[in-house]
């Protein structure tokens, strides 16, 4: 009994390491990059988050910048460019190769590089993720044709280094036999290239392309992708507003002074020497509209350099679904609420996705104020509460062992109370957990008091985007108490560029744009404009090659696109950091 006892608990360690050995078969690994979360992963892959979860204890709590997570090998379809068929994900590892990984699958380096378009030899690293494609057909190099009066010709696909002259030497045949059979052969022969030759030798005779070898393979990493300059740029505009209907609800007006923003960045472009050709079509508020133009303007829309609209997710899943079959850029200008990006390479993401733009904002916090004493300050305000980028400040904070305080407002004696979490050895910085003007309204009277009366306390403030429309009841505040804000939107009014884009529009339109609104449209459209159609003008559709080749000095939105994957698209990362300046100045910083 003893024997059996001990060989039934060894079946079942074995089955137990067998099941744990097949479960690691069936996962890849995923490094969290900033600004991810387990749900936005979770939808690059097509699993669930709860399989993420069930794969990695303690996730559901947050993830962090750098682990590595367990993710469920599937085999999934693309929905649009089914003709590539399946792919799965593959982790790259230590001493790894693109020659490695090809052999490693049997897929052509070529194959892979197709499947993710932004893989280089600076994302082709350790612990990055690459998409495999499968049931890739390999190409032809020769196929033998019988004639109806049994003669023979073979298709032959010239590879890398072949001449005429070896042609017509291996096959016994002429140029100008050649030329008859393939007149394409008069603009000269190109590898790839596909030519009928009639068959005088032994098939056994008939040269087998050779493989590439790992040196070539490998090389395919550091090609430079060829950009050039266009004159003349193409781009659609699809947008909920017909320009000849008048309407006046907010949403419209928003619309209305895009739009006019876009055509104040063409006649700037137009002044510089640069052509912008405009189509502009009205979508409607649902996707029916949009449906019909993309059907009925196909021929148009699929010759453009670039498509900018969309407001809905369901009019943005068709464009970029379009945009990705007829490969054309395509912008999506308004909402951060949108996945598309992470399984389109041709989506540029404007609005950046929240958990990205608290991650970088805590990111550039804690380089901040390392050196300060830091007090988070609750003044139990349930409007505007700023939870998740507080998490995620203290979250950065607790990594590189910054240490913070936190206080509670209260009604009895305030001042003593924020007193007793400042410091006098160093600065304090201040992060109220609310973004609503009430919590300013309530506490900044008292940190304005405690710098003037007792001054050996040095206390700064660090805030919200939302803070910028509150000037009329707080710009002398954020320049008495040293404040800083992070967003991704800012115009000085002061300055020459945005005065003369302000004089520009009210001399076009006979009116002034919008000043209640965050951000301000018409500006968004101008930004928008002026750096995408010069991208495509300086350099290229194909401008995502050379994204750190454009420049432009944004009026109230800065551009620093990054591609979300190696197979997907690009979204906007730049945030600012603005600084109001006790002498009454204003600074605005880039982070990237």
């Amino acid at each position: 009994m003893r024997r059996i006892f001990i060989l039934a608990l060894l079946w079942v360690s074995c089955s137990a390491v067998i099941n744990i050995f097949a479960q690691e078969e069936s996962v890849f690994y995923h490094t969290v990059e900033r600004g991810q979360t387990v749900f936005s992963i979770a939808k690059m892959y097509n699993v669930s988050a709860e399989e993420v979860f069930r794969l990695n204890i303690g996730s559901e709590d947050g993830i962090r910048e750098g682990q590595r997570l367990r993710i469920p090998q599937k085999s999934v379809q693309s929905d649009v460019d089914a003709p590539k068929g399946d792919y799965i994900y593959h982790t790259i590892v230590t001493r790894e190769t693109l020659y490695g990984v090809s052999n490693k699958y049997g897929v052509s380096a070529q194959s892979i590089m197709d499947a993710n378009p932004g893989l280089t030899y600076k994302t082709f690293m350790i612990g990055k993720t690459i998409r495999i494609p499968l049931n890739v057909k390999p190409e032809k190099t020769t196929e033998i044709v019988e004639k109806p009066r049994g003669d023979k010709e073979i298709y032959y696909t010239v590879p890398t280094g072949e001449t005429m002259f070896n042609i017509c030497r291996t096959f016994k045949t002429s140029e100008k036999e050649l030329l008859k059979l393939n007149p394409e052969l008069a603009g000269g022969l190109r590898k790839g290239m596909t030519l009928r030759i009639p068959l005088r030798i032994d098939e056994q005779d008939i040269p087998k392309e050779k493989a590439p070898d790992s040196v070539e393979v490998n090389a395919m990493l550091n090609v430079k992708k060829e950009t050039m300059p266009m004159h003349d740029a193409k781009v659609a505009l699809l947008l909920p507003y017909d320009p000849n209907a008048p309407k006046t609800t907010a949403a419209s007006k928003r619309l209305t002074e895009y739009y006019e923003g876009i055509l104040l960045a063409v006649d700037s472009l137009r002044k510089m020497g640069y052509s912008s050709e405009l189509f502009v079509y009205d979508i409607g508020d649902d996707k029916n509209q949009l449906q019909k133009i993309l059907s009925s303007k196909e021929d148009i829309l699929e010759n453009v350099n670039l498509i900018i609209g969309g407001v809905t997710n369901e009019q943005i899943k068709l464009i970029a679904d379009f945009a990705k079959k007829k490969k054309v850029k395509y912008v999506i200008p308004f909402t951060s609420k949108n996945d598309e990006v992470l399984d389109n390479s041709f989506v540029f993401q404007i609005n950046t996705p929240q958990p990205y733009l608290y991650a970088n904002a805590a990111y550039a916090g804690a380089n901040l104020f390392s050196g300060y004493n830091i007090v988070f300050l609750d003044t139990k305000e349930e409007k505007d509460n700023q939870e998740e980028f507080i998490k995620t400040f203290k979250q950065e904070l607790k990594e590189r062992n910054i240490s913070f305080k936190n206080t509670v407002y209260v009604d009895d004696d305030f001042e003593k109370k924020i007193i007793s979490s400042l410091s006098t050895e160093k600065p304090s910085v201040i992060v109220l957990v609310s973004s609503s003007l009430e919590a300013l309204k309530k506490t900044k009277a008292v940190f304005r008091s405690i710098t003037i009366t007792k001054p050996e306390y040095k206390i700064t403030l660090f805030g919200y985007p939302l803070w910028q429309t509150y000037y009329e009841d707080c710009l002398d505040d954020f320049h008495a108490l040293d404040t800083y804000i992070y967003s991704l939107f800012y115009a000085d009014n002061m300055s020459p560029a945005v005065k003369d884009f302000y004089n520009t529009y009210k001399n076009w339109y006979s009116k002034s744009p919008s000043m209640s609104t965050y951000p301000k449209y018409a500006m968004l459209g101008f930004d928008t404009g002026m750096f995408f159609f010069s991208a495509i003008q300086q350099i290229g559709a194909d401008f995502e090659n050379n994204l750190a080749g454009i420049k432009y000095n944004s009026l109230q939105t800065g551009f620093n696109f990054e591609r979300v994957n190696n197979w997907g698209g690009f979204i906007n990362t730049n945030i600012y950091i603005i600084h109001y300046n006790k002498d009454f100045t204003i600074t605005r910083s880039d982070f990237k």
